[in-house]
């Protein structure tokens, strides 16, 4: 129970230091946006500063710039129509029930993007209901909006996280899972135990949010170097991510195919023999140096040379078809990995052991 306590603490913990610096960003820059708003616009209650900072800053994290310069129009074009609306109609359902139609109506028409419109939308509810007045024009709250919009990526911009941390967090879930996958794999083949196998293919096919995650992650990172000059330094590191993003999501897709055919052939007459076991935990513990050498931001040459010596090795011998097709899919992760350490495809396959049998099927097809 305290493990589990722990763990979980150290999880939380974990996420918490990912979203530490929005959190920051959103309480600095919202007080900045106010401070703006009413000292230098002289407008007596700026509203939609603060929340327009709070949106941008809100989905900044695994979104594109460009979403999110949609959000501060959105916001403005709301607050201009909802405002304009209601200083000729007034506030009530009927009122805030037509407004919303009209304003995502226009909106609709400038832009399909859902996020676009449904945020023009929201914001004229926030005029309609919660904000009606005289003493505020709708070119005050436009330019609230704006104003906070601005001040938030410029908080994203000079406060802002570690693209490092990001990226390398989200990879190193994403090996974790694949190495879980090989190893728990391994040991099916040792104990020949069909329920093992299993539980690694079920695991195995929920690694690809993971992946997913690490891929937004990744976007993330690259926007918060292209938008802020204090990280522009992590740029050259970033790049060995994005090198390892493709290879390690072509590496799990064919780990997910070792571990089907893995279940296959626990099944056969003949089960595939332990010196499988020890490669799969060769190749698994090669994904857990890449990790650390990526972490640490080194060339990830342990990792190569781990791989090269797992491609130069000579195939057991009399395999049945399933561990025949679990070797194929071996050779095919030893070349994704290779290339997640950089080197290009055609010299990954070059360090694989030729196969003497012209009959084994494509491992890269």
């Amino acid at each position: 129970m305290r493990t589990w306590l722990s763990d979980q603490v150290g999880k939380r913990l974990g996420t918490f230091g990912l979203i530490a610096p929005s959190i920051a960003q959103c309480a600095v820059g919202a007080a900045l946006a106010w401070i703006v708003a009413v000292h230098l616009l002289g407008h007596t209650h700026p509203l939609f500063a603060p929340i327009s900072v709070m949106i941008c800053v809100g989905v900044g994290a695994g979104r594109r710039l460009r979403r999110v310069a949609e959000l501060v129009v959105g916001v403005s074009l709301g607050v201009g129509i909802g405002d304009l609306l209601v200083s000729w109609i007034g506030s009530g359902p009927w009122q805030m029930a037509l407004v919303i139609a009209l304003a995502m109506t226009l909106a609709g028409l400038l832009n399909s993007g859902e996020l676009f419109v449904s945020q023009v939308g929201s914001s004229a509810v926030l005029v309609a209901m919660l904000v009606p007045g005289e003493d505020v024009g709708g070119l005050d709250r436009m330019a609230d909006a704006l104003t906070g919009g601005v001040i938030g990526i410029a908080a994203v911009a000079l406060l802002p996280a570690s693209p490092l941390t990001i990226a390398g967090k989200h990879l190193s879930g994403v090996l974790d899972a694949f190495s879980t996958v090989l190893e728990q794999a391994a040991e099916a083949i040792e104990k020949g135990d069909m329920d093992l196998a299993a539980e690694a293919l079920e695991g195995g096919r929920r690694t690809q949010t993971a992946v997913e995650e690490f891929e937004a992650a990744l976007e993330n990172s690259k926007e918060i170097i292209m938008i802020s000059p204090l990280r522009r330094h992590h740029r050259a590191r970033l790049t060995r991510y994005e090198t390892a993003a493709v290879p390690v999501d072509l590496a799990l897709r064919n780990a997910r195919v070792l571990v089907r055919r893995t279940l296959a052939a626990l099944g056969e007459a003949s089960p595939p023999p332990a010196a499988l076991a020890e490669l799969l935990r060769e190749v698994s513990e090669a994904a857990l140096l890449l990790q650390l050498e990526l972490g640490a931001g080194r060339e990830p040459m342990l990792a190569r040379q781990a791989l090269l010596a797992v491609a130069a090795r000579e195939r057991p011998k009399n395999l049945g078809f399933s561990a025949n097709v679990i070797i194929a899919q071996l050779r095919s992760i030893a070349v994704d990995l290779l290339e997640a350490t950089g080197m290009d495809h055609d010299a990954a396959s070059a360090a694989l052991t030729p196969l003497n049998e012209p009959s084994e099927e494509s491992t890269r097809g």
